[in-house]
């Protein structure tokens, strides 16, 4: 027993030693700010079934940020600024049905992917840099980081709640939002510039190449679980929090990337609500109708 009791406290000491360093403390902050904002975004990209244009952004920042490593500006500066330039370039080009909007996003895609090892390829400099901004880091935050990642968190939530009832019917039907007087493209073209903020202020999180897999797996496992679109919402923004925090748990202890053990950690939540889904047990009429005849035999 006494045994037992000391290596529990070993185990509390350690734990609370652990916590006690700053690098720790912001990376547990940002976890919650990294997983809250991507999941918030998660559920529009989801619903609204847009994850191209969530492929285009996150790649917008990545190639954004090296251009601004190769031209000594600001990584999220520079990434913020390509990420609104292209939300400017997707918001009329997914607006035009004529114009086969996933074939223009997939070209925008190699387009910016292009860019950013091209300017991986011609860096002078060590492309250690590069690289975290592709992976992320979330043991190597600054207070910096943390700032901006807070200020975006905080305008996106703030926007969710204030035009929530917009947002609902926009996420149900944009024609439909349309026909009623919502502004429905304001609101769509806002989104975009939130996920290229939000993508830009996460590239030293997770990373620009990882940071798609936050904006559709959240969404995807509250799409398992619930139709309410509050309960979207709030079950989106929990599992992107559990996925940081549990893949920041396992990059401290295998020391491995936190921004890859995030992805992973995200993929088995989804792969755990799949197998739980409620909505999978549910009985569709025709198998009803199956069942009612197999009764009465």
């Amino acid at each position: 027993m006494k045994e037992t009791e000391s290596v529990l406290s070993a185990m509390v000491e350690s734990i609370l030693q652990t916590l006690s360093y700053a690098p720790i403390q912001r990376a547990l902050a940002a976890c919650i700010l990294c997983g809250a904002s991507c999941a918030l975004l998660s559920v529009f990209v989801v619903l609204m079934k847009m994850p191209l244009i969530g492929v285009s952004m996150s790649h917008a920042a990545f190639a954004g940020a090296v251009l601004g490593m190769l031209l000594d500006i600001n990584p999220f500066v520079s990434g913020f600024i390509l990420c609104l330039l292209t939300a400017a370039v997707l918001g009329p080009l997914s607006d035009r049905a004529d114009m086969a909007p996933e074939n223009l996003l997939g070209i925008l895609f190699s387009f910016l992917m292009g860019v950013a090892f091209l300017g991986m390829g011609i860096l002078t400099q060590t492309k250690a840099g590069a690289l975290n901004l592709m992976w992320g880091s979330l043991l190597t935050l600054s207070n910096n980081d943390l700032y901006v990642l807070a200020l975006v968190t905080l305008v996106l939530t703030v926007f969710i709640v204030l035009f929530f009832k917009e947002i609902r019917v926009v996420l149900f039907s944009r024609r439909l939002a349309a026909s009623s007087g919502v502004p429905e493209r304001v609101i769509y073209y806002i989104l975009l510039f939130m996920t290229g903020a939000v993508v830009s202020s996460n590239l030293a999180t997770v990373g620009g190449l990882l940071i798609f897999a936050l904006l559709v797996q959240p969404g995807a496992v509250a799409l398992q679980l619930t139709y309410n679109l509050k309960s979207f919402f709030l079950i989106s923004a929990a599992t992107g929090i559990l996925a940081c925090f549990l893949g920041l748990v396992a990059s401290y202890v295998f020391d491995i990337p936190s921004g890859a053990s995030v992805v992973l950690a995200a993929t088995v939540l989804f792969a755990l609500a799949f197998v739980f889904s409620p909505k999978r047990r549910v009985v569709r009429p025709i198998e009803r109708k199956i069942h009612d005849e197999n009764d009465r035999r």
